[in-house]
């Protein structure tokens, strides 16, 4: 049995559905933009959808995309949700404006920046947030699937190294640390601020050990002494890091206001150790790329294989 023309006319009944459609949430798009160019798994892909893309895109490349190049990104993206939707990865609304505003920050604008700059354009915020969505979703998702096999073994990354004879790890410190508050409520006098300063620097006087730092600000009213954690060179700041450096163990450092209050950090430990070089780091990074990237490509093949997409 010939099934074309059966699929064609199912094709053509789905595009008439999917222009109603666009036309009521459009709310006056013109018809010629909204006609359907392709359909993915039941899902429409119109021309207003291209145009869309096809300006955000010249926008984000500076690159002039071909009609092809645009509705296989649309395509994939698609084919993408569909597959992350089985899995249970789907972002909430809340989850996109976030990602949304976090774009606008990283250009130094607010989200309502962002969104006018789009408009002057002809690009509707949508158009962006769409992309945003596909893109979390599918990382997420590869991620989550394939976390085992993306795994960058310590082996390889050294070897990758030597051969480039890059030096895999540097002297460092590791500091054992217990952070520590006197709390000021919010609102809170310049004079309340500052006896509770002095109160920290004769506490900072008294207190020559961890044990002794534990005795006394775990019973002690409107303060908090919280579980030490390790941190080493890399992980800590020039500044504090030099702080740390000049600080007797068992001491505290020197009162900081923060919006909790007065804060300190007891040093519990400083002895010697390696980390790895920024290189190194780099290296590891760039060998997850590469596998996180081939593993997305072929799985992208295999669910476009069992898609349904038919384009006019």
């Amino acid at each position: 049995m010939n099934t074309a023309p059966l699929l064609h006319r199912l094709f053509s009944l789905l595009s008439d559905c999917a222009v109603a459609l666009a036309l009521l949430l459009a709310g006056g798009v013109p018809l010629r933009a909204q006609s359907v160019a392709c359909m993915v798994n039941g899902d429409p892909i119109t021309n207003y959808d291209i145009e869309q893309r096809t300006k955000l895109n010249f926008l984000t490349t500076h690159k002039q995309w071909t009609r092809d190049e645009v509705i296989n990104e649309l395509t994939d993206e698609k084919v993408k949700i569909k597959e992350a939707k089985k899995y249970g990865v789907d972002p909430t609304s809340s989850d996109i404006e976030q990602s949304y505003g976090a774009m606008g920050t990283r250009m130094r604008i607010t989200p309502e920046q962002l969104t006018k700059s789009l408009e002057s354009r002809g690009i509707r915020p949508e158009t962006l947030k769409a992309r945003i969505r596909a893109e979390m979703v599918w990382t997420s998702l590869v991620r989550g699937r394939y976390k085992e096999s993306l795994q960058v073994g310590e082996k390889d990354v050294a070897a990758a190294a030597q051969e480039g004879g890059e030096k895999t790890e540097t002297e460092a410190f590791e500091y054992k640390l217990q952070p520590i508050v006197l709390i000021v409520p919010r609102g809170s006098a310049p004079a309340a601020i500052e006896t509770r300063r002095k109160e920290a620097e004769a506490l900072r006087e008294r207190v020559q050990t961890c044990d002794e730092a534990n005795a006394q600000f775990r019973t002690m009213q409107n303060a908090a002494i919280k579980e030490p954690v390790t941190r080493t060179s890399a992980d800590i700041p020039p500044v504090l890091r030099d702080v740390l450096d000049k600080t007797p163990i068992g001491r505290l450092t020197a009162p900081e206001i923060t919006k909790q209050g007065v804060e300190m950090v007891a040093l519990c430990g400083r002895k010697p150790t390696t980390v790895d070089t920024p290189k190194k780091k780099e290296i590891r990074e760039k060998m997850y790329v590469q596998k996180y990237e081939a593993k997305s490509k072929a799985y992208l093949q295999e669910v476009r294989k069992a898609a349904m997409i038919e384009c006019r």
